[in-house]
């Protein structure tokens, strides 16, 4: 996966180590860090473009994010479109998540999926919840969900 900051540089290191190095750097300069992992998606044409964010919050000292995206023209139902997103979500916590107990961390998973019935992607948040759970990982929907309705958006629109 090829990863990038928010002003577009490429990150040359493998994400797990660019991670680390970004949670010890944080840490020497006393900024306490929440994680926030999410996926969002956009249906153009006949292609869907896929954004992952980690966006990293200082406590009382703003935030910034390390992006992926990736393109597929494969078709999707939207209940089978919410749960790749979250799939892709899942992907990246789980590769980070030892980091983030080695370092103490809190992190969260969130989804693109609307808590309100009445909205098409609420059909897959059972199934996404479950899913989440079940890897052990705090989850959002929204409209709590900033990393993936927010900032994964603006990646991909």
């Amino acid at each position: 996966m090829n990863w990038k900051r928010f002003n577009g540089e490429s990150i040359q290191l493998p994400i797990v180590n660019a991670v680390e190095h970004t949670l010890i750097k944080e840490q020497e300069k006393g900024n306490h860090l929440k994680v926030c992992i999410g996926t969002d998606s956009q249906v153009k044409g006949l292609t869907t473009e896929f954004a992952t964010v980690i966006v990293f919050l200082r406590e009382h000292n703003g935030g910034f994010m390390f992006i992926h995206t990736e393109k597929t023209q494969k078709k999707f139902h939207i209940k089978e479109r919410m749960l790749a997103e979250v799939t892709m979500s899942i992907e990246v916590a789980y590769q980070l998540c030892d980091l983030f107990i080695q370092y103490n961390v809190d992190m969260e998973v969130h989804m693109d999926i609307n808590t309100n019935p009445q909205f098409k992607s609420n059909s897959a948040l059972k199934d996404a919840m479950s899913y989440i759970l079940g890897m052990g990982f705090v989850f959002k929907a929204k409209p709590d969900a900033f990393a993936s309705s927010s900032c994964a958006d603006k990646m991909v629109n």
